[in-house]
């Protein structure tokens, strides 16, 4: 009899532990509703935004990507965020698409400006900027050396030749 006191007295610290371990890993991974506001911006290209991808002000997170399509008449990328209830922009924000680091995600950043008018409810944020490709940069970095170190080359005078 003694043993099944045991047996359930450490089912309930397991239990407790692992009830302990979902909360942390619900704080921790910021599965919330989205209750914010929506805005709209547009980009010619979104690299490696993804829907669910922090939106940040200053460094701070303050919404979240919600969803991302094709505008059939322009072709650019249509992306929809959830900013926070309290958080409102001015009229002239940027909005371009930043990386974490060299290996690391995208999230989209806003940078406010200076206008007395806001950003309404289902608004548009006028200015944006696309990311920058480090592979196409990386590659005019790399053709552009090759062809200054062609054209420095010494070359063979037609004086000297004869």
């Amino acid at each position: 009899m003694h043993r099944n006191h045991i047996e359930a007295v450490l089912g309930a610290v397991v239990l407790a532990i692992a009830a302990i371990f979902l909360w942390f890993a619900y704080s921790v991974a910021d599965i919330k509703t989205n209750s914010g506001y929506p805005i709209t911006a547009r980009f010619d290209k979104v690299g490696g935004l993804k829907t669910g991808s922090d939106v940040r002000l200053s460094g701070i997170k303050v919404g979240t990507v919600t969803s991302m399509s094709l505008d059939p008449k322009t072709y650019q990328a249509q992306v929809e965020i959830s900013l926070r209830n309290d958080l409102q922009l001015p009229a002239d924000t940027v909005a371009e698409i930043s990386s974490e680091g060299l290996l690391g995600g995208n999230f989209l950043s806003l940078v406010p400006g200076s206008e007395e008018t806001m950003i309404p409810s289902g608004g548009n944020i006028k200015y944006t900027q696309s990311p920058v490709d480090l592979v196409q940069l990386l590659g005019r970095f790399i053709f552009s050396g090759a062809d200054k170190k062609s054209e420095n080359a010494p070359q063979a005078s037609p004086a000297a030749a004869n």
